[in-house]
């Protein structure tokens, strides 16, 4: 571990600061097409920031939506090359009332920073750009090969990138790809994701009668879409958070004895989990396994939200004529998300309700992906982790889905270092989402440390 980059973070703390404070102003939500603009000056300070860096070759490449940023720096021969993912765009801050400070007004406290996109992906990006900056001002080179490929749809389905890494292959060609768009398993303990949920993402439409009905004159005999739509959800699972799509656990792959005898050693209670992470009465989901198999290694059907009808304030009576749900399903390793759809839309056709009409509309759909523990560039980032922070790296799954490091694989050949450092309370996608300032720190000196380790 160099004690002059650490010695340079140090130093550089405010000036690190104020530019992920920036940054972080934008508000880039990629979703929304009034942002759109925002999403365009995001993406340009993130290929100001790799010039400023001492990145090559930097340029803001347009796509059919939202601009991708690419920067090299290839000036170590024989060396191995990584090459650093990371987007720009953040999810919609809504409901406002529900944050204490504004989203894109960023606030300390506590020892964090608070913002839309400080835990994701903003700031954790932008730890890969700054480990380059203080790499290169204290050595005057860098111990690796890098590239950089930060995009601007991650939030949205990530369709611009996936087709630019397909097509190509040898520009990106790279020994191993480094995200950091995960957390550490618990505060101070070195955490590498090795295995992530597919994810199917929905979107579901009812349609009942022609145009919206008055309930007085027509309630009894015309079909109502919205209740017509909660029928048809109400359907897909059970009480106890089965999945009765038939066919959909068919091809799913449980995880070896090893890897859960290890989840079983991780500082872990279902009390505090419930207390700290969720929030509610009590946890739900599928007897017979624990918490971390239903988040990690097992299929999930959840239904996002739900339009139609009337919703203002006072009353209307009317019969909705239709209806909509945003409806997404977690895959795990061994499932094949266009084997999935398929049952899906089968079984919807099943169990329509009489006089409803269903249109189920594919937004979204990547498999689930597993990196090889045994891996070189694993096993040395595990190492620089463990160097930093003073204890041993733990390898965990993680519930949510990144479809890039599936791309990285399938048309790369490379396996995804997941090497992030966030917290689990650090509500992504959520009011309130905040970034703990020393993690940020940290984790500029961890990348820093595994580009020293992997250039060795």
């Amino acid at each position: 571990m160099s004690a002059k980059i650490d010695l340079y973070v140090d130093q550089h703390q405010q000036q690190f600061l104020e530019e992920l404070c920036e940054f972080l102003r934008i508000p880039s939500i990629s979703t929304l097409p009034e942002h759109d603009g925002d999403v365009k000056r995001a993406a340009e300070f993130t290929a100001a920031s790799l010039r400023a860096a001492g990145l090559e070759n930097v340029e803001v490449i347009a796509t059919a939506k939202h601009p991708l940023v690419y920067g090299d720096w290839m000036h170590a021969p024989g060396k191995p090359t990584v090459l650093c993912y990371g987007h720009y765009d953040v999810q919609p801050p809504d409901p406002l009332e529900l944050w204490e400070t504004p989203p894109f007004e960023p606030t300390l406290r506590n020892g964090n920073i608070y913002a839309r996109g400080s835990a994701d992906d903003k700031g954790q990006m932008y730890m890969h750009v700054k480990a380059v900056e203080a790499l290169r001002a204290v050595n005057g080179k860098l111990p690796i090969n890098v590239k950089f490929l930060v995009e601007g749809e991650e939030e949205v389905g990530g369709a611009s990138v996936a087709k630019y890494v397909e097509e190509n292959p040898g520009k990106l060609k790279a020994d191993v790809a480094l995200v950091s768009d995960t957390h550490l398993y618990a505060e101070g303990l070195p955490t590498l994701c090795i295995g992530l949920r597919g994810l199917v993402y929905m979107e579901i439409e009812a349609t009942g009668p022609m145009r919206d009905l008055h309930s007085g004159l027509y309630g009894g005999a015309a079909p109502n879409a919205v209740f017509g739509l909660v029928e048809l959800l109400s359907k897909l699972k059970d009480a106890n958070g089965k999945i009765l799509v038939p066919g959909v656990y068919d091809d799913v792959e449980a995880p070896d004895s090893a890897e859960l005898d290890s989840w079983r050693r991780l500082p872990f209670t279902e009390e505090e989990f419930l207390a700290k992470e969720v929030g509610s009465t009590q946890l739900t989901g599928e007897p017979g396994f624990s918490v971390m198999e239903r988040t990690w290694a097992r299929p999930t059907l959840e239904v996002h939200g739900i339009a139609g009808g009337f919703v203002g304030a006072g009353a209307k009576t009317v019969i909705p004529a239709k209806a909509t749900a945003k409806v997404s399903m977690r895959l795990v390793p061994n499932q094949i998300p266009e084997k999935v759809v398929a049952a899906f839309k089968a079984f919807v056709a099943l169990v329509t309700p009489a006089g409803i009409q269903i249109e189920v509309r594919v937004l979204s759909a990547g498999p689930a992906i597993s990196v090889n523990p045994n891996h070189k560039a694993i096993a040395v980032a595990a190492e620089a982790f463990a160097d930093v922070m003073g204890k041993p790296t733990v390898l965990t799954r993680g519930g949510g889905s990144i479809p890039i490091v599936g791309d990285f694989a399938k048309h790369l050949g490379i396996p995804t270092v997941l090497m992030g450092f966030g917290l689990p309370d650090d509500g992504l996608h959520s009011p309130n989402e905040k970034y703990k300032l020393a993690n940020y720190y940290t984790g500029i000196k961890t990348v820093a440390h595994f580009f020293e380790l992997y250039g060795r």
